[in-house]
């Protein structure tokens, strides 16, 4: 069986990891990568873009999390709504 990554990859991956132990490993935003994993995933899309061999990233990972956070956005707006509601019927009597 054919392995997943390539040399080129893993060499990338290792680059990756020294830098965020010397501490110059930068995520996109440009803050300082403090995780190990995020350094992983940064070293294998450095490897992507030179055209390594890599696995394509998943994507249904990104869906869920834009899921998740916006289910919460709706049911704390919705318990304002109503805390706004009762005090205002109290206030009146």
């Amino acid at each position: 069986m054919a392995s997943k990554y390539g040399k080129a990859s893993s060499k990338r991956v290792e680059s990756a990891m020294h830098r965020k132990k010397k501490g110059t490993l930068k995520s996109g935003s440009g803050k300082k990568v403090t995780s190990r994993k995020q350094a992983i995933a940064i070293g294998l899309s450095e490897a992507r873009e030179k055209g390594g061999k890599v696995p394509p990233r998943k994507s249904s990972s990104k869906k869920t999390a834009s899921k998740k956070s916006s289910s919460s956005k709706k049911s704390s707006s919705r318990k304002s709504s109503s805390k706004n509601s009762s005090s205002k019927s109290s206030k009146k009597k």
